[in-house]
């Protein structure tokens, strides 16, 4: 069971609906489809999906500010997808370790939500446990770690997350590329990364891929009623099981020797939803 979510002025979805209608009058596009929030390595899929309709700064978006993480753009696009759908992508990324909230963690999220999307294709760059998923190896979400203490559910607000990864969205990328693998997300706070004892707690509790967004979006996504495909590129091995010290410049630089062909399978599998 759930609450319907507040209208109220200072509610998040107020301020969500106020968003939306910049991104409609901006655009000129009316109802969203399908929306993307793309992590590290992922942002060039947006130039493969189809007509850019409309490239707003989100600084220009109720809600949002321009992005201040390397790897993430700081631009909201709206593109015509080839069967004339629309695909809203959101290349500003809050993180939770940016302590503005969880609200603005998530309101990318219920902004799309507002726009019309009923997926949310969430992406990340993050770390690997599984020692055979070389750096550049993209794997499905199928569940998370919620390891944030956090939620960005209000009040008495119950969701069911039993099936939040949707096992039909995951077949669908399966039939683009049947060699994708799977696993367990764990969201840590961050921003520093986890020590070696931390990603065997990860590793214990279920756990094969560490990062530090994504769930809180998830969880959002799901109160909004829209399906959830979640996508990670493993950028490198997690702390105690890589040889080497973790580095965010080792992040981007492996997101950008990726980028191509998994912004080429992203694409592929957003315009077979």
């Amino acid at each position: 069971m759930s609450t319907k979510p507040s209208q109220a002025p200072d509610s998040p979805f107020s301020l969500a609906s106020d968003a939306a209608a910049v991104i409609q009058k901006l655009s000129g596009v009316q109802r969203h489809d399908v929306a993307l929030t793309l992590g590290s390595g992922w942002a060039r899929a947006a130039d493969l999906l189809g007509e850019t309709v409309a490239e707003i700064p989100a600084s220009d978006v109720p809600g949002f500010h321009a992005s201040g993480i390397p790897g993430h753009t700081g631009t909201i696009r709206s593109i015509r997808l080839e069967n004339g759908s629309h695909a809203l992508v959101l290349g500003a990324r809050t993180h939770f370790y940016e302590d503005k909230g969880v609200r603005a963690v998530v309101h990318s999220v219920r902004t799309a939500a507002a726009c019309g999307a009923k997926v949310m294709v969430l992406t990340n760059g993050a770390g690997g446990i599984r020692e055979s998923w070389k750096p550049g190896t993209p794997v499905l979400i199928s569940d998370h770690l919620n390891l944030t203490a956090s939620s960005p559910l209000e009040g008495a607000t119950f969701i069911d997350l039993t099936d939040l990864y949707s096992q039909r969205l995951r077949d669908v990328a399966r039939s683009i590329d049947p060699s994708l693998d799977e696993g367990v997300y764990v969201q840590f706070r961050g921003p520093h990364y986890e020590t070696p004892a931390e990603v065997q707690m990860a590793k214990a509790m279920g756990g094969h891929i560490v990062g530090m967004s994504t769930a809180l979006e998830a969880i959002a996504a799901r109160e909004a009623g829209m399906e959830v495909l979640g996508l990670s590129l493993i950028t490198n091995l997690a702390a105690g099981i890589s040889p080497h010290p973790l580095s965010h410049q080792e992040v981007v630089d492996s997101g950008k020797a990726a980028e191509p062909v998994i912004s080429a399978l992203l694409a592929k599998i957003v315009l077979a939803l």
